[in-house]
C-alpha cells in the first residue's frame, strides 16, 4: 500500500468516527468501524516500521 494513501484513508477513517455520534450507531456498526480502524492503525504502524527500518521487511 503506498505510504500517502494510507495516511488519507487512516485520516478519513478517524475524521469519520469523529463527526458522528456514537450513541446514535448500532453496535454492531460501531464494532466493525472500529475494528477496521485499528487494522488501519495497525498496517500503518507496519509501513512505518519497515520505512524507518525498526523491522526488517517481510516479517
Amino acid at each position: 500500500m503506498e505510504w500517502g494513501r494510507a495516511m488519507r484513508e487512516l485520516s478519513t477513517a478517524i475524521d469519520h468516527l469523529a463527526a458522528e455520534d456514537p450513541s446514535e450507531i448500532p453496535h454492531l456498526q460501531l464494532t466493525q468501524q472500529l475494528i477496521e480502524l485499528h487494522w488501519q492503525m495497525a498496517r500503518l504502524q507496519a509501513q512505518i516500521a519497515r520505512r524507518t527500518s525498526v523491522r526488517e521487511p517481510g516479517l
